[in-house]
């Protein structure tokens, strides 16, 4: 198990594609829990959880969320 809080947080944007596409291969069949606040980072994972004031408002991934057009989508 892998548990990154904001790991992307102070690098610019170029340097952050390549810390994904990395941390796509480092975490290849292992459980990951990746926090973030940025909706970019969220693209490439499988699952995710939106949470509103520590709620559970909606999961899917991002093209499922996207269709839900709720709070996720207004991101």
């Amino acid at each position: 198990m892998i548990i990154l809080d904001e790991p992307t947080a102070s690098l610019d944007p170029i340097v952050e594609e390549e810390v994904y596409q990395h941390f796509k291969s480092v975490t290849k069949d292992k459980l990951a829990i990746f926090i973030s606040h940025r909706l970019s980072s969220c693209r490439f994972s499988d699952k995710i959880i939106y949470l509103s004031d520590g709620i559970v408002s909606e999961s899917g991934n991002h093209d499922e969320l996207m269709e839900l057009n709720q709070e996720y989508a207004s991101l």
